[in-house]
């Protein structure tokens, strides 16, 4: 995308925004009507706008900055990025009730204009069109401060406040020897959007304490380039399972968001991705398998490369990532869009037993009670967006992401680990 688009459609974001800023400080103003200290008044307006400036200073250095092979990365992008969904959604939500109660006041003075002869509404000199009350824009000031500190804590602490799942699976025909058998998944590092190398240790310590039989990882190393994966090499060659590490790739992987000079470099950074992988440890599978044989019974990993509805690319081969495995070895399928799994994995005629995806990340945002509710907008996009589906026979896992992207943080969906431990039964 040309970067004068990106700067026009920027500046149009900033216009809306400074709209909303205007509306929700008419709230403010009126919250503090009652407010006796001039002085205080003052100091809170300063604040409220001098926050709203600095934040588009940074948004022009941003502008003027900006480098389209850097993609998502780069700290000041994520401080825009922060800035715009912590200042402005708890705006959005202030200005959304603002605009509740002046719709109420607007019906009110049509009434008294247009149906009240009396003039029992109109008392002295009161007019038509009442002031917006002081109490409700308290309320809805009260109410804005519950998302703008959940936005705080995911932005500061959020994004690495790791949520360890644990599940069992039953399956009739999962071999004998393969009764407890345990895998632990992660997806989504996107390791370009990185800001704390004691989070990333974090995440990888509460992975080798599972002690799983082997590591899935599902998709999505870097957000656009494979050397900002370079840093946490070592890290995550630390992880460890006694039957190994195993990797595919994901849309982000290919390099496909940012401008390249020619095919060849982008070519050589996927290339440079791959070896990546190696170094870290991950054995990656490009549309193949391999066999876990324990006392004459099998169970195989199958790896596929991306594979997701338009726009996202389909590199992905399903029947020639099972070559050589017959109907009755047990499979588990590592595919990073869980959108492939209606469109060709419940389809097919072999069987595939589990469906290990990521992708979604639950959009980074959300409501979860473990066990009784779940809800996040990508459900929108994303039918299954996170944790376990089952049809008939097959099952799907759709992990919410160990990193990030975007919006440098995580409200409501942690980032998760999960570990499934497959039963005979």
């Amino acid at each position: 995308m040309p970067a004068s688009v990106i700067f026009l459609r920027i500046s149009i974001l900033l216009f809306i925004l400074l709209l909303l800023d205007l509306y929700a400080f008419s709230g403010i103003k009126s919250a503090m009507s009652n407010l006796e200290n001039s002085t205080l008044k003052k100091i809170i307006s300063y604040v409220y706008w001098l926050i709203t400036i600095f934040y588009f200073i940074a948004v022009a250095i941003f502008m003027l900055n900006f480098n389209p092979q850097n993609g998502a990365n780069g700290r000041l992008f994520r401080i825009v990025g922060a800035g715009l969904v912590l200042l402005w959604f708890p705006k959005l939500l202030i200005c959304i009730l603002l605009l509740l109660e002046d719709i109420f006041r607007l019906i009110n003075a049509a009434s008294v204009l247009f149906f009240d002869k009396t003039g029992l509404e109109i008392k002295g000199d009161e007019p038509y069109f009442v002031g917006r009350r002081s109490f409700f824009s308290k309320i809805a000031l009260g109410i804005a401060a519950i998302p703008f500190g959940a936005i705080l804590y995911g932005v500061t602490k959020g994004k690495y406040n790791f949520s360890v799942n644990k599940i069992s699976l039953k399956y009739k025909n999962l071999p004998d020897s393969f009764h407890g058998f345990t895998i632990t998944q992660i997806s989504d590092v996107h390791s370009g959007s990185f800001d704390s190398m004691d989070g990333v240790k974090k995440g990888i310590d509460l992975i080798n304490n599972l002690k799983s039989d082997v590591v899935l990882f599902t998709g999505d190393l870097v957000n656009n380039l494979a050397s900002e994966f370079d840093p946490y090499i070592t890290e995550f060659l630390k992880i460890t399972a006694p039957l190994g590490k195993y990797s595919i790739t994901g849309n982000h992987d290919y390099g496909e968001y940012i401008p390249w000079k020619n095919v060849e470099s982008k070519k050589e950074n996927f290339k440079n991705l791959i070896e990546n992988h190696g170094k870290a440890g991950f054995k990656i599978l490009m549309n193949e398998n391999i066999v876990f044989n324990r006392d004459g019974e099998q169970l195989a990993i199958v790896g596929i490369e991306n594979w997701g509805l338009p726009p996202f690319p389909q590199y992905g081969d399903l029947n020639k990532s099972i070559q050589g495995l017959d109907n009755q070895t047990f499979k588990v399928l590592m595919s990073h869009d869980p959108s492939h799994w209606d469109a060709q994995v419940l389809k097919h005629e072999t069987n595939i037993d589990l469906t290990l995806s990521g992708h979604t990340h639950g959009m980074q945002f959300g409501v979860e009670i473990p066990g009784f509710f779940k809800w996040s907008p990508v459900k929108y996009r994303y039918p299954r967006w996170a944790g376990l589906y089952e049809i008939e026979n097959k099952k799907l896992y759709v992990n919410r992401g160990f990193g990030f992207i975007g919006f440098p943080g995580r409200v409501g969906i942690w980032p998760e680990i999960t570990q499934i431990t497959l039963l005979k039964g």
